[in-house]
């Protein structure tokens, strides 16, 4: 899962590469062709149709002016049977301090993953994304899971399912360990639902303490094309 926003300098320079320039056409270049960073391709828009075949694709966006679609080398994933719980995540686990839910909010979600919080004063997460990806809820393919204390949201996780694929986006807390408790019970959903691939990216180190690897980009690409075709629901 993403934490920052790239600045445009870092890109620009690459747009002379082949098939890098997206057009109103529904395709991308092969993620093979990433560059050292990542990028795979400039342009294109935030459809339905298209954010679907970029994760079918191994590929995902992050900016939105331009919008810039990437790649990474090694990717970042949870192992569902890999999620690691501390003792002190699991006695509040146990407490039931927070009530979880599914699809309950997913706007709601997605803006307190933009909102600003300790630590980070900007979001890669704009206006365009969360329109973007409310489009895509709406017709079944991103999905949240919601954390509550009362009535009061107070973390949440969202992401983007295709076949056996659950591609994490972002999570956030207004209070501790919500997040990760969030997180466990998503990953207790996606075993249940026997999803087998959890792709969180690029790994933070939030998600590095919580179990989070990287495996060889090839490696996700062939996990990948078996996951997609899955039928599977979230």
């Amino acid at each position: 899962m993403r934490d920052s926003v790239l600045h445009v300098s870092r890109f620009t320079l690459h747009l002379n590469m082949p098939n890098a320039i997206l057009d109103r056409r529904l395709h991308f270049p092969s993620p093979r062709l990433a560059d050292a960073e990542g990028l795979v391709a400039v342009g294109g828009d935030l459809s339905v149709p298209q954010l679907l075949l970029a994760y079918r694709s191994g590929i995902f966006p992050w900016t939105v002016d331009p919008i810039t679609w990437w790649s990474p080398e090694p990717r970042a994933i949870f192992e569902l049977d890999g999620f690691h719980v501390s003792q002190s995540l699991a006695r509040v686990i146990r407490k039931g301090v927070f009530r979880t839910t599914n699809d309950r909010a997913f706007r709601r979600v997605m803006e307190g993953c933009a909102a600003p919080a300790r630590g980070r004063r900007s979001t890669w997460i704009s206006n365009e994304f969360i329109e973007a990806y409310t489009r895509l809820h709406e017709q079944g393919h991103a999905h949240s899971l919601e954390c509550w204390q009362g009535r009061r949201l107070v973390g949440g996780i969202y992401g983007v399912a295709v076949g056996g694929l659950f591609a994490g986006e972002s999570m956030f807390h207004r209070v501790s360990d919500a997040s990760k408790v969030a997180l466990f019970h998503l990953i207790e959903h996606l075993r249940r639902q026997c999803f087998v691939l959890f792709d969180i990216q690029m790994l933070t180190p939030i998600t590095t303490q919580l179990g989070g690897i990287t495996i060889p980009r090839e490696e996700y690409l062939r996990r990948l094309a078996r996951a997609i075709e899955m039928p599977i629901s979230f």
